[in-house]
């Protein structure tokens, strides 16, 4: 939401390509479009994390999270909407800096066609397993895929034993993690890892899995072939500009062709410090194409932000969310031991290993194996070494019990009762057994849950109505294969928490831009390229029409490389930068307030010399006088009747307000002046706008008259600027007129409002392109603190009132008195 001010605004760089966020696609994007010679910029919102840089202190731990107005830059972004939560990430490399490794291709059988949804509409996929093999393999390749080696691990033997009883097929998955030094060579924990041919970006050594669970916190060892190790290492060597802690807030197209993006700079240095709304200077940079690739709520909410900006755009966006169907289970006190000697405690090791070793497969109806229902995995999930220790501490009553007995033994000791100096036996005794995290495993359940989610903006935050009802069947089926996963290891099965009130956890959301066959369908085609905007493309996992099933980073990655292939096959040959901006001249838009001519600021109706000036030294300066509104309704795009508007905005919960202050610099003159035009200032709230805006200029036309001497009309003209810095105008008009029936009310407090494209002076609404409508109105208890805030300021406050008021009260006496005004006498 924030409003930062323009530095330089002449200064505007240029690219081939700018690349917004640097996860799976954007890290794919950058690499495969550098090395086929293009000039790319990479924008990452968060910092580089080289090996030995992620948290694990407690302090440093809280304050590990990202919310810069807070002044927090670090890893972890956590939102939190109705029905769920979301986990994501901020950094170099994006989610690969925090997922647990898993490379698994989408089910051939599960790019599903016109797949019914509950509410109407359907999931449709444009591409086909095929469309994508050779893209897997090509990402495969790169990011090192290996199934985990180690076949001893006591999760992964439990896993496997307990899938095995049940008939359901098991493996270790290819894992994106470096267990050998070397390609070819035999697993070893620790060693030192070759460096690839193009180097890597962080300059620090890396060594092999060290299997210590750490995966989803930052693997402080490399061992991870995080994207920042292998894809932007390599497009950094191919000539990336790869530009971290930059966050974009705005875009739009550019007249030319290709688009202009606006993004601010978190520097370290503010780094703990609160960031105030317009604290930053935004800077500029063209390019001819533009990829969003900052994940599903990033690339989602700026494109709903920028939403003006897009003429024509897909009224698809902010469709077909899901979760992917996650999941998370747990299961608590295993027994059995391990199936060679007496029953007792099974030691599962859950932090052993890494996060992810096994993956059982749930069949799916479409398989047409005899498999009913929508199909799942079910994966070990790991943990730190860290959380066994916060777990057995959670443990009160024994671990009080202990420290008891511990105290009591040293008491005796120093007492003299108890001679023995050897306190090691006591020492265990104190820790305990440990039992409960040794013999506990979460589970993370994922697959084909019901992409009927939508995402949309709520006073200019991102908001997603979304709840597990649709996809309950599938849930208590992942539930019931897990539970039956525990009873084979004499576990009992627990919901997470939130389950209780029927909320899930989700770390892989996908949806909001969804591909499609045509805009009616989906926002971009199956390369991922917006319908109707040439040159914008999304290339995460917002772009898919619905959930993957297994882990979506390697569908999301193929994704990425197949539209890089044909990117490059429709652009093959390199730009320079004069190339890249011509053709895309600055406008208006991009313009400060003092580089606009004088006449941008005359309120209509009057000149440039008609404009008050201040007063001549001696001279006696005039009275203004000034009042605060605020309106409040709905307002859709790409209609123009308001009342269209008003319904459609209202159906969509789509607001529309503002909060604006009136002036009138000098009473006399606005009094005697036909037009009575004032200037105005404040700001716009609008989701569909982006959120909010503020009045760069504005002005006020009170009782203006037409063609009809018994109607009045107040005009409003707010010109306003979108996020990714397009000029919008808002106009609208009070009607004034005496209609049958009590109206003196809705007359005076009812806006119609048209939002223009463009800067738009009067004379040019006929020709402006509109973008949407829509009604506001006063609310009785904002007109109560309206009165409150008349403010005259100058040599005569109480006259300026006086005419103010004289001039109102009369306007609408001369409107609607004539149903007071005796008859006239009938002549003698």
């Amino acid at each position: 939401m924030a409003n930062d001010r323009l530095v330089s605004p002449s200064a505007v760089e240029t690219a081939d390509v700018v690349v917004v966020g640097s996860g799976f696609g954007g890290s794919v994007t950058a690499y495969r479009l550098a090395e086929g010679g293009r000039s790319v910029v990479v924008l990452e919102r968060g910092k580089p994390y080289p090996p030995g840089s992620f948290a694990r202190a407690p302090a440093d731990m809280s304050r590990n999270f990202w919310d810069p107005s807070a002044g927090m830059h670090g890893l972890f972004d956590i939102w939190s909407f109705r029905g769920l939560e979301g986990v994501v990430s901020s950094g170099l490399g994006g989610g690969s800096l925090i997922y647990a490794n898993v490379l698994l291709r989408k089910d051939e059988r599960w790019f599903v066609h016109e797949s019914p949804l509950p509410g109407g509409g359907y999931e449709n996929w444009p591409l086909s397993r095929c469309d994508l093999d050779a893209h897997y393999d090509r990402v495969e390749d790169m990011l090192g895929a290996t199934p985990y080696p180690y076949a001893d691990t006591p999760k992964t033997v439990a896993m496997h034993e307990a899938a095995g009883r049940l008939g359901l097929p098991v493996w270790r998955p290819p894992l994106a993690v470096s267990f050998a030094p070397r390609p070819g060579a035999a697993p070893v924990p620790g060693a030192q890892i070759a460096e690839p041919s193009y180097g890597n970006l962080h300059g620090l050594p890396r060594s092999t899995c060290r299997m210590c669970g750490e995966c989803d916190a930052g693997c402080n060892f490399g061992s991870k072939n995080t994207l920042d190790h292998t894809y932007l290492s390599a497009a950094r060597h191919h000539g990336a500009d790869i530009r971290t802690r930059c966050e974009v807030r705005g875009f739009a197209p550019r007249p030319g062709g290709g688009y202009e993006v606006r993004y601010v700079v978190h520097e370290p240095g503010r780094e703990g410090r609160p960031t105030a709304t317009g604290e930053l200077p935004v800077h500029r940079i063209a390019c001819r194409r533009l990829v969003l690739a900052a994940g599903t709520f990033g690339s989602t909410y700026l494109l709903l932000r920028n939403r003006a900006a897009l003429r024509g755009i897909s009224s698809a966006l902010g469709t077909r969310f899901c979760g992917n169907g996650d999941l998370l289970g747990l299961l608590l006190h295993a027994t059995g031991g391990d199936g060679s000697g007496p029953p007792g405690p099974r030691r599962l090791r859950s932090s052993t290993g890494t996060v992810i070793t096994s993956a059982v497969r749930v069949g799916d109806e479409l398989d047409e194996d005899g498999s009913s229902g929508r199909g799942f995995y079910v994966q070990d999930a790991g943990y730190p070494t860290f959380l066994d220790w916060l777990s057995e501490t959670a443990q009160m009553p024994g671990s009080t019990r202990r420290a008891l007995a511990f105290a009591l033994h040293r008491l005796r000791a120093r007492l003299g009762h108890d001679p023995q100096s050897n306190i090691g036996r006591q020492l265990s005794l104190l820790l305990g057994p440990a039992e409960f995290s040794d013999t506990s495993l979460p589970l993370l359940g994922m697959g084909r849950d019901v992409p009927d989610g939508r995402m949309s903006l709520r006073r200019g935050y991102l908001d997603i109505d979304w709840t597990v009802q649709t996809s309950l069947r599938y849930f208590e089926r992942v539930r019931s294969v897990m539970r039956d996963l525990g009873e084979e290891l004499g576990a009992e099965f627990r919901d997470n928490p939130l389950w209780w009130s029927h909320r899930v956890i989700t770390v892989h959301p996908l949806g909001g831009a969804p591909m499609g066959r045509h805009p009616a369908e989906g926002v971009c085609d199956s390369f991922g390229e917006v319908f109707g905007l040439p040159g914008l493309y999304v290339l995460d996992g917002a772009a898919l029409p619905g959930p993957v099933g297994a882990n979506p980073s390697l569908t999301i990655a193929a994704f990425a490389d197949r539209a890089c292939d044909r990117i490059l096959e429709q652009d093959p040959g390199a730009h320079s930068a004069a190339e890249v901006s011509a053709g895309m001249p600055a406008d208006v838009p991009g313009k400060a307030p003092a580089d606009l001519p004088p006449e941008a600021f005359v309120p209509p109706g009057m000149t440039v010399e008609e404009v008050p000036q201040p007063a001549p030294a001696g001279g006696e300066r005039p009275t203004s006088l000034s009042f605060t509104e605020e309106m409040k309704g709905h307002a859709a795009l790409d209609v123009d009747d308001p009342e269209q508007g008003r319904d459609l905005g209202r159906q969509r919960k789509q607001q529309l307000a503002f909060r604006i202050t009136v002036t009138a610099h000098d009473v006399d003159r606005f009094v005697d002046d036909p037009a009575h035009p004032a200037t105005v200032a404040g700001h716009a709230d609008c989701d569909v706008l982006g959120g909010r805006l503020p009045v760069e200029h504005g002005w006020f036309n009170l009782f203006t008259r037409d063609d009809d001497p018994a109607r009045r009309r107040m005009l409003y003209r707010l010109h306003l600027r979108a996020p990714g810095g397009s000029p919008l105008t808002l106009v609208g008009r009070k009607d004034i007129h005496d209609d049958p029936g009590a109206d003196l009310w809705p007359d005076t407090t009812t806006l119609y409002v048209r939002l223009l494209a463009g800067h738009v002076q009067p004379d040019g609404d006929a020709g402006a392109a509109v973008l949407g409508a829509g009604v506001v109105t006063v609310r009785p208890a904002d007109f109560v603190e309206q009165l409150t805030t008349f403010r005259a300021t100058g040599p005569h406050p109480a006259r300026a009132l006086e005419r103010f008021g004289r001039l109102f009260l009369g306007e609408l006496w001369d409107v609607y008195g004539s149903r007071l005004r005796p008859p006239p006498e009938e002549p003698a």
